[in-house]
């Protein structure tokens, strides 16, 4: 599996997420302030491209993507194919969402989920050819407890055949029970060997439940990645509540709430890397400045009184607009 990271905060233990920028719809906020106009192919593709080259010129190293996030696995070739040579670089990807959106923002349906053995094969062929020689670790995306991905014994030996490849067979979680789908996950073995290697959760300052599983899974020899962060927006943007906590830490700090949001990812000591779903040039940095943010006990815990019961959070989630 792809080597692990110091504990220090560091921009090497931030990684870059394509979700906003691979397709014209998704559910972070303040999109409408932040694509080009129209959201055309080739606008997006020449965004991500150019967060692309910021992210690495920066010194980031793991680059996310996932066959639901519209273009967005072809969007990465293409920057692989043009950058050459990337020392270094690893390239996490997802399969078990299908993208029919269609590349229109407000559509019915903007990805369905399946995790049979069919999907994953159609979908591992459609990475590969894309980013065949590139792809380091490779996801079954948003497990959760009622998956059958944890139980079809025919998939995981599917996927145990592609980590015997080297590439590291992980998984997603997602929903208010992320601990128990982990918990699970990890259980599964093949051939006496571990089925899944890494794991990549939302954690964040509003939804931190799956910490302990996390550290669990950490502590396990399994890689810890960390998505949603800033909770689609919500923790960038503010809220009154947010306002009222976050804002006397940013101004004894200097530091804007996204970049508390992601330090506060990186404080945590089972957390390999964190991804940044920036969709501009000044997010990105205002993001990669988390790896700098210096967070002692007492602020941290200061920040945790945003909490929330993960029933209240995925709710909220559910609800937000794809625009």
């Amino acid at each position: 599996m792809p080597s692990r990271t110091p504990a220090a905060p560091a921009v090497h233990r931030i990684g870059f997420g394509l979700a906003a920028v691979g397709r014209p719809g998704y559910l972070n906020l303040g999109r409408d302030q932040d694509l080009p106009p129209g959201r055309g192919v080739d606008a997006m593709r020449q965004r991500a491209h150019a967060l692309l080259d910021q992210a690495w010129d920066s010194g980031v190293r793991h680059i996310d993507t996932a066959r639901s996030y519209g273009r967005a696995e072809e969007f990465l070739a293409q920057w692989l194919e043009r950058r050459g040579e990337r020392p270094g670089l690893v390239v996490s990807s997802k399969w078990g969402y299908t993208y029919t959106a269609d590349w229109q923002v407000h559509a019915e349906a903007h990805e369905v989920k399946d995790h049979s053995a069919a999907t994953y094969e159609r979908q591992l062929a459609e990475t590969r050819s894309l980013l065949d020689g590139h792809l380091d670790i490779y996801q079954v995306h948003s497990i959760t407890p009622d998956s059958p991905a944890l139980t079809d014994t025919a998939l995981h030996r599917r996927l145990a055949a592609l980590a015997a490849e080297g590439v590291t067979v992980g998984m997603s979680t997602s929903g208010p029970a992320q601990g128990e789908a982990i918990r699970a996950a990890m259980e599964i073995t093949v051939d006496g060997e571990p089925l899944f290697r890494s794991v990549q959760s939302t954690w964040n300052l509003l939804e931190p439940s799956a910490g302990p599983a996390l550290a669990e899974a950490h502590a396990s020899g399994r890689m810890i990645i960390v998505k949603e962060a800033m909770a689609n927006g919500r923790l960038a943007l503010g809220e009154p509540r947010i306002d009222q906590v976050l804002g006397p830490v940013s101004a004894a700090t200097g530091a804007p709430y996204d970049a508390l949001a992601l330090a506060a990812v990186l404080h945590q000591p089972w957390v390999d890397t964190v991804l940044s779903g920036a969709a501009t040039s000044a997010q990105l940095t205002s993001n990669l400045g988390a790896a700098t943010v210096e967070l002692d006990p007492d602020r941290l815990a200061a920040m945790g009184a945003l909490a929330q019961s993960p029933a209240a959070y995925w709710a909220h989630r559910s609800q937000l607009p794809w625009e």
